[in-house]
């Protein structure tokens, strides 16, 4: 593996990020949610590799504007999912307090 093997990498999962956030703005979790899979298995080849090559300066420029592209998208999808989440979490919560109440008073809908 050598540098642009490395950049070739980030710009997939550049890539891949942006079909997430496309996923994520259509609301199809379980595209998102592959995407995310796929995602994860280039950051695990990269963490396995990286550290042993050197990347010249023009490589490591490349990179950085990579990873803010990455992040960028991050940040959207975070904003999109996020509040989903929130939701779900409130739900949860909701059905296990009334399912203790059904446990102890034997009470509930």
């Amino acid at each position: 593996m050598n540098g642009d093997h490395v950049i070739a990498i980030y710009e997939s999962i550049a890539e891949l990020t942006k079909e997430m956030l496309a996923a994520a703005r259509a609301s199809d979790w379980e595209l998102l949610a592959s995407l995310e899979t796929r995602c994860g298995k280039h950051i695990a080849t990269l963490k396995n590799f990286e550290d042993t090559i050197t990347l010249s300066e023009q490589h490591r420029n490349r990179k950085i504007d990579i990873i803010r592209k990455i992040l960028e998208d991050d940040r959207d999808i975070r904003n999109l999912t996020e509040p989903g989440l929130r939701r779900l979490s409130a739900l949860i919560q909701s059905n296990q307090t009334e399912q203790k109440l059904v446990n102890t008073y034997g009470i509930g809908s």
